[in-house]
């Protein structure tokens, strides 16, 4: 009996010995980054601005930790606190699981250390610090990488040849350095925004199908650069120039007749090959018109066809419940970043810029006859619906402004607010408030998840026709300015499910060539549409 109760205890004894095993060391697997963030602290921190560690090992509850994954820190954004030293690459290559690393603005310095171990990264920001020495061979190896922005330094030497292997390559940002040497041949086709300006770079920019369409402004500050994109002749003299082998010397015993058979048969081989070249050229010529016809064909019957989307910008959805996703693209063409412009009084205390917007995530809610809506969603959960005039017509740029500036200034309860606007050559950004609640058309009409429309009580017809007179009569009040677009799409419902009017204003971008929107769902209801209940109930109002 003793041995059996002896046996028992034994084996208690063991369970109990593995299951503390077991929960000590979840605790050690957890606190890996803890470790690697904490040796990175003492690095680049002696002033103790970042509090790291004071509460505990969950490191996803630190400063700068945006994201994590399983327990794993996937996102580090550590911008303008002032941090000093140098990057410690043995702790920060621990951190293996990283997709977004940010230390812009502050002031560190040094080489920047190699990241070889650091191969999920997919976006890279350095910029605006105090780094020197070259820029490490170890980012060329690490192909899911996108975003390279170290602008703003003092890194010297070449652009390693070795990045043009780098296919994702979305964003590369060099300028305001001190780099040397040739600009390698980039040629991915997934490079959309690229600046190496004011540095010392030299020779030909190389004319490969991804940087032909970068104009100057990407190359300026860089005395001896020469090509077509800087509109500067390379003139590198006889020994620079191409050698080509030499045919040897014809006797000058040549018969006359020889040489006028030869002329006569290029001539005639000239003279087909260039018949030749003309058809097919023609024949190119024709088949590009006919499916620029066709394409027309289609987007007109597209705009006709499809359901109304209720979003800020009032804009079209083919999926009529805005749920059409895809990432937040836009070309704003060769000028690099540049910035948002605020309007309102407040408005320029928000805490987002237009790198902010490259790096959130969104959702294409809607395209219209001006453009494309997206929901646009940061890193911080704030939430934009950012309208895209990229079918517009459009003004020159200090037309755009004063009238945009003249817009953005109005607020009203039953306005939604512009907040901020971006123009470059090719591009127009209008930056709006998010309205989750949809809008009038869906309140009538219903979704596919609702199941159809609902007729609304008639106290809540009056309240939609009051809020929208009164958001009218305060845009007539400001001489030169209406709606222009005035539909139940272009009506959003508020907080509070107040209507708010939007699109107001937009009229002069409107592109008098493309289609009007056929569609387009008046106020008042015609035959066939969901009508106000005359009668009282006891149900309660829908707003």
């Amino acid at each position: 009996m003793d041995g059996t109760l002896l046996s028992r205890y034994n084996s208690l004894f063991f369970l109990f010995s593995s299951l503390l095993l077991l929960f000590t060391a979840f605790p050690q697997v957890k606190s890996g980054d803890a470790e690697a963030l904490l040796a990175l602290r003492a690095s680049i921190d002696p002033l103790g601005v970042l509090q790291w560690g004071l509460g505990g090992i969950n490191v996803c509850q630190w400063q700068g930790v945006k994201e994590c994954l399983n327990g794993r820190v996937i996102k580090l954004v550590v911008e303008k606190f002032n941090l000093s030293g140098t990057l410690d690459g043995k702790s920060l290559n621990q951190l293996d699981q990283l997709r977004v690393l940010s230390f812009k603005e502050n002031s560190l310095s040094g080489q920047i250390p190699e990241l070889s171990g650091l191969a999920n990264l997919k976006s890279l920001f350095l910029n605006n610090n105090k780094f020197s020495g070259k820029i490490p061979v170890s980012l060329s190896v690490m192909h899911r990488l996108k975003v390279v922005v170290l602008s703003g330094n003092t890194i010297s030497g070449p652009i390693p040849m070795s990045f043009v292997s780098l296919s994702r390559l979305y964003v590369l940002y060099l300028q305001d350095n001190r780099l040397t040497g040739a600009i390698p041949p980039f040629n991915q086709s997934s490079l959309r925004f690229f600046n190496v300006s004011n540095n010392a770079l030299s020779g030909k920019v190389p004319l490969t199908a991804a940087l032909i369409k970068f104009n100057e402004s990407s190359f300026v500050g860089n005395i001896d650069l020469c090509g077509e994109q800087i509109r500067t002749p390379c003139n590198f003299g006889p020994s620079a120039s191409p050698s080509y082998p030499v045919a040897p010397t014809k006797t000058r015993h040549r018969k006359t007749n020889t040489k006028l058979t030869l002329i006569i048969v290029l001539s005639v081989v000239g003279f087909v090959l260039l018949c030749i070249i003309a058809a097919l050229l023609l024949m190119f010529l024709r088949k590009t018109r006919k499916a620029k016809e066709v394409r027309s064909k289609v987007v007109a019957r597209g705009l006709e066809e499809g359901a109304t989307s209720g979003v800020a910008s009032g804009s079209r959805d083919d999926n009529n419940d805005g749920s059409k996703r895809g990432g937040f693209s836009w070309d704003q063409g060769a000028e690099g970043l540049g910035s948002l412009v605020f309007l309102g009084p407040g408005d320029q205390q928000m805490s987002y810029s237009l790198e902010d917007l490259l790096k959130a995530s969104a959702e294409t809610l809607g395209r219209g006859t001006m453009g494309s809506t997206y929901k646009a969603v940061m890193e911080s959960g704030y939430i934009l619906t950012v309208k895209r005039l990229k079918d517009a017509r459009y003004p020159t740029m200090e037309e755009f402004r004063r009238h945009i500036e003249i817009v953005g200034r109005l607020r009203h309860p039953n306005l939604v607010p512009l907040r901020a606007y971006f123009q470059a050559k090719e591009e127009r950004l209008l930056v709006y408030d998010y309205f989750p609640n949809g809008s009038l058309f869906s309140l009538i009409h219903g979704s596919r998840a609702a199941g159809g429309s609902k007729p609304l009580h008639w106290t809540s017809c009056l309240k939609i026709a009051e809020d929208l007179a009164a958001g009218l009569l305060y845009i007539h009040q400001n001489p030169g300015l209406t709606h222009g677009n005035l539909k139940s799409t272009n009506v959003l419902l508020g907080s509070d499910f107040e209507s708010c009017l939007t699109d107001y204003g937009l009229t002069p971008f409107r592109n008098p060539d493309s289609h009007e929107e056929s569609s387009a769902v008046p106020l008042l209801p015609g035959p066939g549409m969901p009508r106000c209940k005359k009668k009282t109930t006891n149900a309660k109002p829908r707003l």
